[in-house]
């Protein structure tokens, strides 16, 4: 698995640069060998023409894997998506730069024209800003953040709905693989003040109050006065609290959707039910550094409040520390179940759900359960809470409690 790509994706998201820009205005090495002169095995052959045009879209791609936008941004994912048609299959395989492999474009992630990038002009004078990092999954955008938003439109039929990405690396994959362009939180900014647009309510998809939250905030703050109303949602788990133990009632809520909706994709008639057959649910989520990593626990706390004995709250990050893959595995199998079904507690089942919890590589969630011995089954349900019912209610519910 790519962990670079996951890392490169967050440290981007933690930088926040994208957000207070618009409204402030080898060689060949040769060995010798017994006379002979050969090419290491893990040295690309530069003199090799097939390597050389993979190697030139490598870099292409490089440098559009960036969080800043640039005047040039759009020409060079054009240019990246031609050069790439122009390879063969085979020199398709030899794409390999420092964030660019042959997935970037290659890999299948369903049809992007189901989407809708929601930059359209026309605004109006209330608009609802709907917020998200972004995923360049297709199936998974168009099933949970377009879900989301959707939902949101519905409910507020004298609102235009409009969508921003927080990730310029995903708005440039996406414009490149797919041709469509997704405003980032500078252009849709700029869009609704270019539209004379009075009323903004800002409604995050994020799931906490975290470092993309306080990002935001600090992109809308520099706005603020080009509105008469500027209003800012909250994310899906609401208030953070003071410590583990605080439990509010979205965590309630989302505990419940998310719970009710693993156990009925898993078979089982209730959770109870699942309990009897040894079955555990674990919910993956990223974790993070910030302090709202506080908010994993107090799911966890939830859970336990509930009576959901079988459901273990874990993060990619690893932060907090006890919801570190290992220290789940340790924490399932010491309850004594036998089969354990991964989900994501993520909005998006993007990248993170495919590759980080159900992937094949040895360091994927559902390997490293398999690798423990402790366990009979591994199942994994790679679907994203935006495409659960009550979980877009919510984000309804945020929008109307600010309106």
């Amino acid at each position: 698995m790519k962990r670079k790509l996951l890392i490169t994706l967050f440290s981007a998201a933690m930088a926040g640069t994208l957000f207070l820009t618009g409204c402030t205005g080898s060689d060949v090495k040769k060995k010798e060998a017994a006379g002979s002169t050969e090419v290491s095995g893990t040295e690309k052959d530069m003199g090799n023409p097939d390597q050389k045009a993979a190697d030139h879209v490598a870099e292409l791609i490089d440098d559009i894997y960036v969080q800043e936008r640039n005047d040039n941004t759009d020409q060079q994912c054009k240019e990246a998506k031609e050069a790439w048609d122009a390879l063969t299959e085979t020199q398709k395989e030899l794409v390999e730069g420092e964030n660019a492999d042959p997935d970037y474009f290659g890999r299948n992630t369903g049809d992007a024209s189901l989407d809708d990038p929601r930059n359209q002009d026309d605004i109006g004078e209330n608009e609802i800003l709907v917020v998200s990092f972004g995923t360049s999954f297709n199936d998974s955008r168009v099933a949970d953040i377009k879900g989301i938003e959707d939902a949101i439109a519905a409910a507020y039929p004298d609102w235009s709905v409009r969508r921003a990405f927080t990730s310029q690396i995903i708005i440039n994959h996406i414009e490149a693989r797919d041709g469509e362009s997704i405003d980032n939180m500078d252009q849709a900014l700029e869009r609704a003040v270019k539209n004379g647009v009075k009323n903004l309510i800002v409604q995050p998809t994020h799931l906490m109050h975290g470092a993309e939250y306080d990002e935001l905030m600090e992109a809308v703050e520099a706005c603020k006065d080009k509105f008469v109303s500027v209003k800012v949602a909250e994310p899906l788990l609401g208030e953070v609290g003071s410590d583990a133990a605080s439990v509010n009632a979205d965590k309630e809520s989302v505990a419940k959707a998310v719970t009710a909706k693993a156990v009925e994709e898993a078979g089982y008639d209730s959770l109870a039910a699942a309990k009897k057959e040894k079955a555990a649910f674990v919910f993956m989520g990223h974790g993070t550094s910030h302090t709202a990593k506080v908010s994993y626990s107090q799911m966890q706390e939830q859970m336990k409040e509930l009576g959901y004995d079988n459901v273990f709250i874990g993060t990619v990050e690893g932060e907090p520390e006890d919801t570190a893959c290992p220290a789940v595995i340790d924490k399932v199998a010491q309850a004594g179940y036998k089969k354990v079904m991964l989900r994501p507690l993520m909005v998006v089942a993007g990248d993170h759900a495919n590759n980080d919890m159900a992937g094949d590589e040895e360091d994927s969630w559902k390997s490293q359960f398999y690798a423990s011995g402790k366990f009979d089954s591994i199942e994994t349900q790679i679907s994203g809470l935006g495409s659960i019912e009550d979980i877009r209610k919510i984000y309804v519910a945020h929008t109307k409690a600010v309106m």
